[in-house]
């Protein structure tokens, strides 16, 4: 079984017999830069010749569910498997991928990891992508919430996820979460819901760098544990000019969706 092991100070990282460049830029998750010594093969998509290879796979994908969010930067090859990422917004409306979600919640099973990526060779992206913990995101909403959004069913939920008290069980935070989110898409408007959004993402210490060309971002999605999975939303800003263009970006679910189609040159 291939090991994964880190120096002491954790700027380096060694997977399959590679070491990689590391940092960790916010609480939670770890960022892989490159690899220390790259070939011509690992500068150009050390995501597929390493990570993702057979013999590594399953180390790599127990990295991620340890770390809950796994950031590969630099990769430059794309990848057939990875398909556009659905959804538009607009200055008066909200699209679907600005609220916080797992993938695949419609289907019978969802994704193990979702992967998210912003091509290499791509211009400038408007909005970034809030990753945050299930629960912390359901936290946040419930202590964001305005007061006149807030019924007793509300404030006791509110109560329980504050300091020192005891959260529902996870089965009922999707109940919880759909429940506020409802009442902010009827009270608020596009403007105001992003703004509420922007202060969840604060509370629930959400990921929001920007992205760089090249980046990848793989997060859990499902797991046995809800707590330990992650969510995520399209960061739009609260007020954006209209017509403002932003660079694409593209997914797939790694764990079902590749091994598959070669790779693209």
């Amino acid at each position: 079984m291939t090991e994964i092991t880190a120096d002491r100070d954790e700027t380096t990282l060694t997977l399959g017999g590679v070491a990689f460049r590391v940092s960790r830029p916010h609480r939670f998750g770890l960022v892989i830069e490159g690899a220390v010594d790259p070939t011509p093969e690992l500068a150009e998509d050390y995501l597929h010749a390493v990570l993702l290879a057979e013999d590594h796979r399953e180390a790599f994908f127990t990295l991620i569910e340890d770390e809950g969010l796994v950031v590969c930067r630099g990769i430059r090859r794309e990848h057939a498997t990875y398909r556009p990422v659905a959804g538009k917004s607009s200055t008066g409306r909200l699209s679907q991928a600005e609220y916080y979600h797992h993938d695949g919640c419609s289907g019978p099973q969802k994704p193990r990891f979702d992967e998210i990526r912003l091509p290499w060779g791509a211009q400038a992206r408007r909005a970034t992508t809030a990753v945050a913990r299930f629960g912390d995101v359901v936290r946040a909403q419930l202590a964001a919430l305005p007061e006149r959004m807030v019924d007793d069913a509300v404030a006791a939920w509110r109560e329980a996820f504050a300091e020192g008290g005891t959260r529902p069980s996870s089965d009922q935070w999707d109940t919880i979460q759909g429940r506020v989110t409802r009442r902010v898409r009827k009270e608020l408007d596009a403007a105001g819901a992003r703004a509420w959004f922007a202060q969840v993402d604060r509370m629930a210490d959400a990921y929001v760098l920007p992205w760089q060309p090249g980046e990848s971002r793989l997060m859990v999605n499902d797991h046995a544990d809800l707590a330990r999975t992650m969510q995520h939303r399209r960061a739009e800003p609260a007020v954006r000019e209209a017509g403002s263009a932003t660079a694409s970006l593209v997914k797939r679910w790694t764990a079902e969706e590749y091994p598959g189609l070669p790779l693209m040159r």
